[in-house]
C-alpha cells in the first residue's frame, strides 16, 4: 500500500514505515502529524485518485529530528571585470517517518441488532389480553 501526499508543498510517494526527508516542518521531534492532503491511494491494485484530493484520506507520519541539508555553493564571475562573489547555503529538513496510511478500506464493525428485553415484550402482551378479557 502506497500514498502519494502533498507535504510542505511538495509531492511524495510514501508507504508505511518509511523515512523520507522534507522541508522544516512545525513541531517538535517525537510529535505526530497528520497530512491531509492525499493526491492517490493504492491499496494491492486498487487505486484511488483524489479530485483535487482523496477524500476522508489521512497520512499518519512521527518527527525524527530536524536538520540542515548539505551546504550548496552559489560563485558568481564576470571574466576580465574583477567581480566574484561566493554565497553558501543549506536548506532546513525535517526527517519524518510514515507510521499509517488511512483512507480506502475501513473495515467497519458490525452492530449488533438491538434485542428488546423478553420482559418488556411479555408484560405489552399480558396488558393487551387482560384488556381483551375484561370488554
Amino acid at each position: 500500500m502506497y500514498a502519494i501526499v502533498d507535504i510542505a508543498g511538495q509531492q511524495f510517494k510514501v508507504e508505511k514505515d518509511q523515512k523520507i526527508f522534507v522541508h522544516r516542518l512545525e513541531g517538535e521531534e517525537g510529535s505526530k502529524v497528520d497530512f491531509q492532503k492525499v493526491l492517490l491511494l493504492d491499496e494491492d491494485g486498487k487505486v484511488k485518485v483524489g479530485k483535487p484530493f482523496v477524500e476522508k484520506a489521512c497520512v499518519k507520519a512521527t518527527i525524527l529530528s530536524h536538520l540542515k541539508g548539505d551546504k550548496v555553493t552559489v560563485f558568481k564571475k564576470k571574466r576580465r571585470k574583477g567581480y566574484q562573489k561566493e554565497n553558501g547555503h543549506r536548506q532546513y529538513f525535517s526527517q519524518i517517518q510514515i507510521e499509517n496510511i488511512e483512507g480506502l478500506t475501513k473495515k467497519k464493525a458490525k452492530a449488533e441488532p438491538k434485542a428488546k428485553p423478553k420482559a418488556e415484550v411479555n408484560e405489552t402482551v399480558v396488558e393487551k389480553t387482560v384488556e381483551k378479557k375484561s370488554e
